[in-house]
This record gives C-alpha cells, sequence and structure tokens, in this order.
C-alpha cells in the first residue's frame, strides 16, 4: 500500500518580472494595437502625458494626427480656400434642410451655429440611393410601400436572400398583397441603378447586366453561359464550354471575358468601404550610397513621465497611496518600454537592410537566405524576440512595403553548391509565367524543369506552394485562346 509522504524539491526556473512581461507584449504588437495600447495608458495613468508638439515641424503648423500616417498630398496642396458663408445663408440653408425632413439637431453646436459634424460628408447608402430614385416614380402609394419594402430586405451586397413569400408579411398591407404585385415590386427595383440590384442568385444579378454587352451574338452566348454552364465559368473551363456549346475556344474565351466586367456585387458600391490601411515601422532610403532604415515618426508615440507629478508624489508619500506608487512604477516601465520597443525594431531593421542590401539594389531575385538565428547574433538578441519583432511590422522600401518576416528564407541548394533563398525563386517563377505565352502557359512541371536548367533543384510540388503563395492560377486557367 502507497503511502503519502511529503517531499521538498530545489528547482531553478525562468520567470519574467511584470516590466518584462509588459516589454514582451508591447514589442508583439503591431503598430495600430500599440498606438492604441499607450493611448489606453495615457487615459488612466496620471503620470504620462502625451508631448503634443512635433519637433518637425512649427508649432503653428499643421500637423498630422499622432501615430497616423501623413495626409495624402491632394488632401493638403489639391484643396481651395473655404469660401466664406455669412449666417444668413447658413440659417436658410437650415430651414431649406430642415424643409425636406432632415433633421440636423445633431452635432449643432450649443450657440446654434454648425459644427464640425454638420460639415462632414454623409455616405451614400444602397437602401437610400433606392429610395431616391423610387421617389421620382410616379406611383402609387401602393406600389411605392411594396417597392420599399423589398429595397429595405436587400443584403449588402444587393441581394433579396428573402422568400418573396415573406414579403407579404413584411408589407404589412391591407388588403394583403399578392404574388404578382410582389414580383412586380420586385421587377421595379430591378430596374433601378446600380444595374443587378435585387437579383436573387448570382446567375440573375449577371443576367440583370447583360443588356451592357453591346455585341448581340456575344450577348447571347454569355447569357448561355450564366444561364447553363454557371459552374464552367467559374472554373474557368474553356475546352469544356467550347465542347458542350459548340463554339470556339476563341468565341468563349470573349464571351468569359466580357461577363468577367460585370458586377457580382452590385451593393458593394454604396456604403462605407473599411480599407485597412498598412503604417510602416521603418522607412528605408538611400542616403549617399548607402541603404540607411529609420523609424517612421508618425507611428513612434509622444509619451513621457510627468515629472511634476511625479516629484509631487515623492514629497508627499505615505503608506495610503500605494495605488499611485503602482501608476507611479508602471508609467516609469511604460516609458521604458517604448524607448525598447523602437529600438529594438530599429537594430533588427538595421541588421536587415546590411543583409540583403543586394535585394534593395536588384529586387526580389537578389535575396540571399536568412534565418533569424544570424539577426539574433547580429543584434545580440534572441530568436524568440526577433520573430516577434518581425511579425506585424513592415518597411517601407522604393519596391513597396513589406512585412520584416518576408526578408527571411531558409537556403535552398544550386547544383553549383551555393545557396539561394526561397524569395528569389517565387520572383523567377514569377518572371517566367509572367512572360509566358498566352495560349502556351508553363505547367509546374515545366517551371521546375526551367529552373533545373538554371542549377536551381526545385521540386514540383515547391513550385506549386510558391505559386499557391503568389496567388497566381493553374496553367488550365491561365491558358488563352487565340481567335481562328
Amino acid at each position: 500500500m502507497r503511502s503519502i509522504a511529503l517531499r521538498v524539491e530545489h528547482k531553478q526556473q525562468q520567470v519574467l518580472s511584470p516590466r518584462l512581461q509588459q516589454a514582451v507584449r508591447l514589442l508583439q504588437l503591431s503598430s495600430l494595437d500599440f498606438a492604441q495600447e499607450v493611448h489606453d495608458a495615457l487615459g488612466k495613468n496620471p503620470f504620462l502625458e502625451g508631448d503634443e508638439t512635433d519637433p518637425e515641424t512649427p508649432p503653428d503648423g499643421a500637423t498630422p494626427a499622432q501615430g497616423t500616417a501623413p495626409a495624402p498630398a491632394a488632401a493638403i496642396n489639391g484643396t481651395q480656400p473655404a469660401q466664406t458663408t455669412s449666417t444668413d445663408d447658413i440659417d436658410s440653408e437650415r430651414e431649406s434642410w430642415q424643409a425636406d425632413g432632415v433633421s440636423n439637431n445633431r452635432g449643432r453646436g450649443e450657440d446654434g451655429d454648425l459644427s464640425v459634424m454638420d460639415l462632414m460628408a454623409v455616405e451614400t447608402t444602397l437602401a437610400s440611393h433606392l429610395h431616391g430614385q423610387l421617389n421620382v416614380l410616379n406611383l402609387s402609394l401602393r406600389d411605392l410601400v411594396l417597392a420599399k419594402a423589398i429595397v429595405e430586405s436587400l443584403d449588402d451586397d444587393g441581394y433579396l436572400r428573402l422568400d418573396l413569400a415573406e414579403m407579404v408579411d413584411i408589407s404589412a398591407l391591407e388588403p394583403r398583397a399578392t404574388p404578382e404585385e410582389i414580383q412586380i415590386a420586385l421587377r421595379r427595383v430591378q430596374s433601378l441603378e446600380p444595374t443587378g440590384v435585387g437579383a436573387r442568385s448570382v446567375a440573375e444579378c449577371l443576367l440583370l447586366q447583360m443588356p451592357a454587352i453591346e455585341c448581340e451574338h456575344e450577348r447571347r452566348l454569355a447569357e448561355r453561359i450564366v444561364g447553363e454552364q454557371l459552374d464552367a465559368l467559374a472554373a474557368k473551363d474553356v475546352a469544356g464550354l467550347a465542347r458542350r456549346l459548340g463554339r470556339s475556344p476563341a468565341q468563349i474565351e470573349a464571351a468569359c471575358d466580357r461577363i468577367r466586367r460585370l458586377d457580382p456585387r452590385p451593393g458593394w458600391r454604396f456604403g462605407s468601404s473599411h480599407v485597412q490601411y498598412v503604417t510602416p515601422d521603418v522607412v528605408v532610403k538611400r542616403v549617399r550610397g548607402q541603404w540607411t532604415a529609420t523609424l517612421n515618426p508618425y507611428v513612434v508615440p509622444k509619451v513621457r513621465l510627468n515629472h511634476v507629478y511625479a516629484e509631487m508624489f515623492q514629497r508627499h508619500r505615505h503608506a495610503q497611496n500605494a495605488e499611485l506608487a503602482q501608476h507611479l512604477q508602471e508609467a516609469r516601465w511604460t516609458v521604458r518600454n517604448v524607448e525598447q520597443r523602437f529600438a529594438t525594431i530599429l537594430g533588427v531593421s538595421e541588421a536587415i537592410v546590411k543583409r540583403q542590401r543586394h535585394f534593395f539594389d536588384y529586387g526580389a531575385l537578389a535575396m540571399k537566405p536568412l534565418g533569424l538565428r544570424e539577426i539574433a547574433d547580429e543584434v545580440g538578441l534572441h530568436e524568440s524576440t526577433v520573430s516577434r519583432v518581425t511579425n506585424n511590422k513592415y518597411m517601407a522600401t522604393p519596391m513597396g512595403v513589406f512585412e520584416l518576416k518576408y526578408f527571411f528564407s531558409r537556403a535552398m541548394s544550386t547544383a553549383s553548391g551555393g545557396a539561394c533563398s526561397g524569395t528569389a525563386i517565387r520572383g523567377l517563377i514569377k518572371d517566367m509565367i509572367e512572360s509566358e505565352h498566352a495560349s502556351a502557359p508553363l505547367s509546374d512541371a515545366e517551371i521546375a524543369r526551367q529552373l533545373a536548367q538554371q542549377g536551381l533543384v526545385v521540386a514540383r510540388r515547391t513550385v506549386t506552394k510558391y505559386r499557391q503563395i503568389l496567388r497566381i492560377e493553374a496553367v488550365e486557367r491561365r491558358r488563352k485562346f487565340a481567335a481562328p
């Protein structure tokens, strides 16, 4: 029978201090998340303050907001001076807006004048755009209600996903709407702009846009492809379409190309389009013949310790102020960690630029194999730290904006005994595909064979993986058929 006993063990293990834990967490954040983290710290910690002035611009000059990219040149140089508007003009415009049934109380200043919110442009939604067209049509109240009910039921793509039978209950008319009335209301909505709105499927959306094809023969062929062979169209099976429809591959290719110009999501033209822009952390430029890396000043938050509050606290410190003492300690950690974060990013970036200077001179084909350990040894960091730095951090170069981890790739041996990076091979594959003949594109096996002739031993499946990374379609979908 086993007995229960106590045993004492001595074991050493590495435990990160709270400051180091904060430093590691801040280091792996992207620029956007890091700016938000610092902004939250400024709002919660009384011992932190932001520097409101930008040393690179005059105090009375207009400066970009901290943590954001500079304003586009068109927004600075392309605008005209605002015209002066009298109070009478504003009052008359306000009365006209109120007469149209639009309330402008939201955003109005306390003194009754217009505020900044009144002057902001309001994006037109799909529903408001369609309602505006319906309002100018000579419709009875019943027809207008049915059409507006369908408009309100459209999704963001501009499609009607509900069954027409459900529209009877949604419209809530007395007497109840008939299926024929619902069909007429749907056709009326489908006749509005943008063309294709109100469709119940992708095929119907494309068919509604067919009148835009001027050539009658090409339009009829496109209608057959969309109505009968939509799956083959999506698969870009030109040979199969030509065989099934009894047309030449060139005719099928021309019709498919015209179909691809149609808009399968007409609703996307309206409403807000949330575009996520990448703000580079580091900017690389050639200075006196040498490539140099510098921090992007617009991603470096201007945060510092409020020495006035810190000195006042030190003079009146006692046991009841434990919470303030913790805030002061966290403020000092935050300032140090901000400096350490950007010093680490800059150090790693400078090491990358030094190792990959041929890339900046000649492009992706000159990219050298590079591992995390090489950079870690050069800057005196651990590999895991370099990995955190290279994730979600971006470098702006004359060739474009790249994530820092883009410059790392494993070495691939060549026939001559040398080494070549995977990035360089991907660049070579891209150039080979771009220069291929449209009617005879290169297969992955053929690309691998041509690479072997150049001394680069690359497996066919590796070529396939690199082609997919480059978002290049397979050979069957890249083939273009020439006219007979």
